[in-house]
């Protein structure tokens, strides 16, 4: 039997969402629990891997066992896992569901805050810089007329194409307060740090609609920032077919 298990973290205590040796993982530290609970390895396959330090709202893995797992198991694994990691729910999946290669999209935000905040400091980036919103909200619009982002992706990644269908890209306004909100079937390694990092260039006035246009166009990842530190990004949400689920636990 295949379940999908749903997780929500905040990554800033974390070297990432994959496990990796000898450093603590989002995924370390559930299997942890889960063998705790079942005195057995459980090995989860995980939907998005996002980097060290970032958050989500919404990530998941997938497991198989050959036995049926109670909804009653959220309640001890919440127990047993550190307060910054919880999980949200668990549903039993088709043989063939994969939580990476089925998802149909995923959403990210990227936080920012201009003023000092002391309560935001692990899940925003403090830029205390005057911006153009007007610049911000033109350079998000001109995301979505283009499918290829190899500018906007680190190097050394192995992944077959570089194209990318946005569903939307936007950004909201709150005093002192920006969040970069973006919908895609996928996303390259580094992208939507390297996006945002970019148009905020773009709202200092550091560089032209038309250059950002012209680094969209082109395939140069020298051209794009990807200083944006990982703290300010969250994985929002990830949806898949109703065809994955079986049926309620």
């Amino acid at each position: 039997m295949r379940y999908f298990l749903e997780v929500s973290y905040k990554g800033t205590n974390y070297a990432g969402f994959q496990i990796q040796k000898n450093a603590p993982t989002i995924q370390s530290k559930v299997e942890e629990a889960l063998q705790i609970i079942y005195k057995t390895h459980i090995a989860l396959t995980g939907s998005s891997r996002t980097d060290a330090g970032v958050h989500a709202n919404q990530n998941y893995f997938h497991f198989d066992v050959d036995f049926p797992i109670d909804q009653k198991v959220l309640y001890n694994l919440n127990a047993l896992l550190p307060a910054d990691i919880s999980v949200k729910g668990i549903r039993l999946v088709t043989g063939a569901s994969h939580s990476r290669f089925d998802a149909l999209s995923r959403k990210y935000s990227y936080h920012i805050h201009t003023a000092k905040d002391p309560f935001l400091t692990d899940t925003s980036w403090f830029y205390p810089y005057q911006l153009n919103n007007q610049l911000l909200e033109q350079a998000a619009s001109l995301i979505t007329q283009f499918t290829n982002f190899e500018a906007f992706s680190k190097k050394n990644t192995q992944v077959y194409t570089h194209n990318c269908s946005i569903i939307y890209s936007k950004w909201s306004f709150t005093p002192n307060h920006f969040i970069y909100h973006v919908q895609a079937n996928r996303f390259l390694r580094g992208m939507v740090r390297a996006l945002v990092g970019t148009m905020l260039q773009v709202g200092r006035g550091k560089i032209s609609i038309e250059e950002f246009q012209s680094i969209l166009a082109g395939t140069d990842n020298t051209k794009a920032d990807f200083s944006t530190p990982a703290k300010g990004l969250f994985l929002m949400e990830v949806n898949f077919p109703d065809t994955c689920y079986c049926s309620s636990l």
